[in-house]
């Protein structure tokens, strides 16, 4: 009796290692991705939202606030201006 009552807790730990491996293993690896994933996307946004507050900072100083306001127009205008010029022009199919 007692033979079997071991078989039998064996048999129960086998099964439940085997279920183990086959769900709690791959989900966890998972999950492990996806919270390191969580904090890079926020430590991304942290830094383009903080990115452009520094800099903006940093003209300041030499410069007054119309100064920083000024440079940072201009650099958007300039960058603006160089995606326009480098667009795919669109074939709508007109023939004019």
């Amino acid at each position: 009796m007692q033979q079997l009552a071991s078989k039998y807790a064996d048999l129960l730990e086998r099964a439940a290692g085997r279920v183990k491996s086959m769900t709690v293993d791959r989900v966890s690896e998972g999950i492990r991705l996806a919270g390191l994933g969580v904090v890079a996307a926020t430590m991304s946004m942290t830094a383009l939202v903080f990115l452009p507050w520094a800099v903006f900072g940093a003209l300041e100083i030499p410069l007054t606030t119309a100064g920083a306001f000024a440079v940072l127009g201009a650099l958007m205008l300039a960058v603006g201006g160089y995606l326009w010029l480098k667009r795919a022009d669109v074939d709508d199919g007109d023939p004019d």
